[in-house]
């Protein structure tokens, strides 16, 4: 699936995935950021994702939106057990405004002999 991150040019973003283990088994996953702007993304709370059996988790990636042209990335949590299937999102990320970082009046005569 696709996770949107959409913002003020320099803003903080942060989005939430809901990871469940409808397994009998706890399962701990690696988190991967690959790709052209995987840079600009960031797992705050780590890489490593523990989730018990029966249960469910939140976690947070962050991202910074430092230019105009749309940011890509991929998520991949992977893990080391057998059974455990591969989980991918996409992130993809739109400037939906820009804020001024300040105001600078000036005052210059607009044509001269």
């Amino acid at each position: 699936s696709t996770i949107e991150f959409t913002g003020a040019l320099h803003a903080t973003v942060t989005k939430q995935i809901r990871l469940k283990n409808p397994s009998k088994k706890t399962l701990i996953y690696n988190a991967i950021l690959i790709g052209r702007d995987a840079d600009d993304f960031s797992l705050p709370k780590g890489s490593t994702v523990t989730i018990a059996s029966k249960k469910q988790v939140s976690m947070n990636v962050e991202f910074t939106i430092r230019f105009l042209h749309p940011a890509e990335a991929v998520l991949l949590l992977t893990s080391s057990g057998i059974d455990t299937a591969t989980v991918s999102f996409s992130l993809k990320s739109e400037v939906k405004h820009i804020e001024p970082a300040g105001t600078l009046k000036c005052k210059s005569p607009c044509y001269e002999l």
